[in-house]
């Protein structure tokens, strides 16, 4: 019987180590509300310390330590605002180059879509990344049908168990992320997301695998039926990581606005904390606590808000890239169902 081992899960979460809440927070949720969660943890602590632990309030109010800290959060946040110009310059400089340079990215770009033109069978290819992207995801999903029934039920039982596991994994696989792309807006996350839970890595290497182990058993038409749904399916992989990449620049463009916005307030606060707060005049009470803690915790958090909406922009780009590092038949994580190239009858694992 054919070897093909619990089906591996097509969601990026479902299929990804550690913590799926973690995983989550880190991709899905927006970056305006992980970022609130950084500035409530970190003003949250800040207090907490501060009214919890005694020493703190006197240690706040001896010697210069107010003004070293904001002295320091001043500095930091004008590095932080140059560290964005350099993004910006990055991100530009992708889209510079020399008329030769444009023409030929025009070309290719062009032969791309065409390629995909012809296996849609669509006279152009959808202008929309989500479509585009569907119409992949579908016509995989429709030729991976045309494999299931080019296999005869009367074939050797491995091969038709092993066609029957690729097409569900599939056409399963298609149905859903078709729908999550179906009005998904290119500039959120949608598009990316859903892209990313589509594993045709995993089923470029099965249908392989299937080529190499029953190419003798298959006939013309299941062998026509077989390349066509792998070449559906590499056509995907550059158009995802074409898209991947667009929507990187995309969310760096946006993250040097935002702290670009959030650096004015910091760079405020900063400077008045420095010049205008006398630590030893300064003697309001709140609730019979002295407010000089919250003071000191409510601004810091205000001065490092510009570095919490960079961590919380740069988790989510650094994990789809950890994820998406390899483009192709290529798996990176352990999984225990992936099986190697069979040599001499001794199946060796990959």
């Amino acid at each position: 019987m054919a070897d093909t081992g619990d089906r591996p899960a097509d969601r990026l979460r479902e299929r990804a180590d550690g913590s799926r809440t973690m995983l989550w927070i880190a991709l899905e949720v927006d970056r305006w509300v992980v970022t609130g969660l950084l500035v409530a943890a970190v003003v949250g602590t800040l207090v907490a310390v501060g009214y919890l632990y005694p020493p703190a309030q006197g240690a706040v109010r001896a010697g210069d330590s107010v003004d070293t800290l904001f002295q320091a959060l001043l500095t930091g946040t004008v590095t932080g605002v140059t560290l964005v110009l350099t993004i910006n310059q990055l991100v530009l400089s992708q889209e510079l180059g020399a008329v030769g340079d444009q023409r030929e990215r025009m070309a290719g770009s062009m032969d791309f879509r065409d390629d995909v033109a012809d296996a849609v069978e669509a006279p152009v290819s959808p202008a929309r990344p989500a479509e585009f992207l569907r119409a992949l995801v579908e016509v995989s999903g429709h030729r991976a049908g045309d494999l299931r029934e080019a296999v005869p039920r009367d074939a050797d039982a491995d091969l038709v168990a092993d066609v029957e596991d690729l097409a569900e994994s599939v056409t399963g696989n298609a149905e859903d992320v078709s729908r999550r792309l179906d009005g998904a807006e290119f500039g959120t996350y949608d598009v990316v997301s859903a892209a990313l839970d589509f594993n045709y890595s995993r089923k470029i290497f099965a249908a392989r695998r299937i080529h190499e182990r029953y190419g003798d058993a298959l006939d013309e038409d299941g062998t026509a039926a077989l390349e066509r749904l792998i070449e559906a399916l590499e056509l995907f992989a550059p158009a995802r990581e074409h898209f991947k990449t667009l929507y990187f620049q995309w969310e760096l463009v946006d993250l040097s606005r935002r702290i670009l916005l959030t650096a004015v307030p910091a760079l405020v606060v900063s400077a008045e904390m420095i010049v205008f707060l006398d630590v030893a005049a300064f003697e309001e009470v709140v609730l019979g606590a002295d407010a000089l803690v919250a003071v000191v915790a409510v601004a810091t958090t205000v001065a490092v808000v510009p570095f919490l909406l960079l961590l919380a922009y740069v988790v989510r780009i650094a994990t789809v890239t950890k994820r998406t590092l390899a483009i192709g038949p290529f798996v990176l994580r352990e999984a225990e169902d992936l099986v190697g190239v069979e040599w001499d009858g001794e199946k060796r694992r990959s």
